[in-house]
């Protein structure tokens, strides 16, 4: 089998650098290059990428090594039918390490086609480093990195108007283009870099917020020969994703000239306002994870699959996302639960194998910011408890007591949080365990005790669940409360 590379593909013509990446993760070569790819394709955008590689380990070489090359395989179910396909990924023109050589990587500031800065290095990649000074080749945060980058292109271009860059961070932080903006120029005063700088990137670059969504499992290891056998040229770089792609970015009409995904049939939603659509994400599809882990975990399951299959657990979600998330959401009910149907479908995914357990990291603080939001919003329009989200709490507390039925529970958080859990259950009063739980303003940033009757609610749960279990306890729980 040959080595996948351009001349053993007839692909040695290569389109003019227009964009510096970030990053070669399995993310970015599934989502961000595959979506610049079909503009290439339907839209003429004739588009290269020059990916760095933001940290000193990294896939640069092997990317390299097969000419920016690699198998993107798109796996999942739409509309309840399973599509499959897969795709040779050709519009990465190179790979520079910094590393290694920092006087190429300083060279992609001079690209006279040069338009757009994409990066996703990790939620903690958009960081203040205050040791990163200017002549560290490189530095080590990305911010200090691409300001280095952006002052060697104002000099090279002497301020040129029309040197400016989009960039457009996919980071997964609320605000992302804002903070890293907000780092950059304060790397510039830092640096003294001066005013002309300062003026020539606020005035002729410009930053946009992201929200970006598709489940990306990466390299299949484990199926990784039926993968090769489909293949004629031997991959290393294989990287596997679900179907559905959604990334929303935060712009005006010019960018959707300068990004003509209109001409593509891809979901990428250019808007002046994204945080409804992070909203909706983090809600339902984030918000109905969260809140099906532990009471799914302690009914048996073991993956999301199985969850949504079952017939217990599957309605449970069901009437949680349709009956109680929705309602509290400020979109069109039809824009809500067509999404919602996608996240199902997403969920039903028989090529991801999504463990319960896997998800089930830092559950305090996810169910503080993806599930609480739904259940008091709920309260507060309908002036009464949800009675499925009150549950999932009650499951998430009686989670944390860290052993059901004699097996120990994947409770995966901070030391404090888990041995705070342990004084908890030391007790045997179901409503004195509520109330220590939902007074504790650290965990939910308000005292929930004086939330009229979530008290009451989250002990008999709690009560139900230790007697009777969780499909007999809730059958039981929605009867009396």
């Amino acid at each position: 089998m040959q080595p996948l590379n351009r001349k053993n593909t007839n692909l040695e013509s290569t389109p003019p650098i227009k964009i510096v990446q970030f990053g070669e993760g399995n993310f970015l070569r599934a989502f961000v290059d595959y979506a610049f790819q079909r503009l290439n394709q339907e839209a003429n955008f004739d588009a290269g990428i020059a990916v760095v590689q933001p940290i000193e380990r990294g896939l640069v070489k092997m990317l390299n090594d097969q000419d920016g090359l690699y198998t993107l395989f798109l796996k999942g179910i739409q509309k309840g039918k399973e599509i499959q396909h897969k795709e040779l990924i050709t519009n990465i023109v190179k790979g520079i390490d910094p590393y290694s050589n920092f006087k190429e990587y300083l060279s992609l500031a001079k690209e006279e086609a040069l338009q757009f800065i994409i990066s996703n290095t990790t939620e903690a990649g958009i960081a203040y480093v205050a040791t990163d000074t200017l002549d560290m080749q490189p530095p080590s945060s990305f911010p200090a990195k691409l300001t280095v980058l952006l002052y060697e292109r104002f000099k090279h271009f002497k301020g040129d108007a029309n040197k400016g860059l989009t960039i457009i961070p996919c980071e997964l932080i609320n605000h992302n283009s804002d903070t890293l903006k907000e780092i950059i120029l304060k790397y510039s005063d830092d640096w003294k870099l001066g005013e002309d700088f300062k003026k020539w990137l606020t005035t002729h670059s410009t930053f946009h917020n992201t929200l970006v969504d598709r489940i990306v499992p990466g390299y299949p290891k484990d199926e990784i020969e039926d993968y090769n056998a489909q293949l004629s040229y031997k991959d290393n770089l294989i990287v596997a994703a679900e179907t559905f792609l959604l990334w929303t970015i935060e712009g005006d009409e010019q960018l959707k000239e300068k990004l003509p995904f209109h001409k593509t049939d891809l979901d990428v939603k250019i808007v002046k306002d994204m945080q409804p659509y992070r909203t909706r994400k983090v809600r339902i599809l984030n918000g109905a994870h969260t809140s099906m882990v532990p009471f799914s975990i302690l009914y048996g399951n073991t993956t999301v699959k199985q969850t949504v299959d079952n017939d217990f657990t599957g309605p449970f979600v069901n009437n949680a996302i349709f009956n109680e998330i929705n309602p509290t959401l400020p979109m069109a009910k039809e824009e809500l639960d067509s999404f919602a149907e996608e996240v199902l479908d997403r969920f039903r995914n028989p090529f991801i194998i999504h463990n319960l357990s896997s998800i089930a990291l830092n559950s305090i603080s996810k169910f503080k910011v993806r599930v609480l939001p739904s259940l008091l919003d709920y309260i507060d329009i309908h002036k009464k408890i949800p009675t499925n989200l009150t549950f999932s709490f009650a499951a998430l507390i009686r989670f944390y007591k860290g052993t059901w039925k004699g097996e120990n529970l994947p409770v995966n958080d901070s030391d404090e949080i888990v041995e705070a859990f342990a004084q908890i259950w030391k007790s045997s009063n179901y409503l004195e365990i509520a109330k220590r739980t939902l007074s504790n303003t650290s965990y939910w940033g308000e005292d929930l005790t004086q939330v009229e009757n979530l008290t009451e609610a989250v002990a008999l749960a709690l009560e139900e669940i230790d007697t009777n279990g969780i499909e007999m306890g809730f059958a039981n729980y929605s009867n009396r409360f």
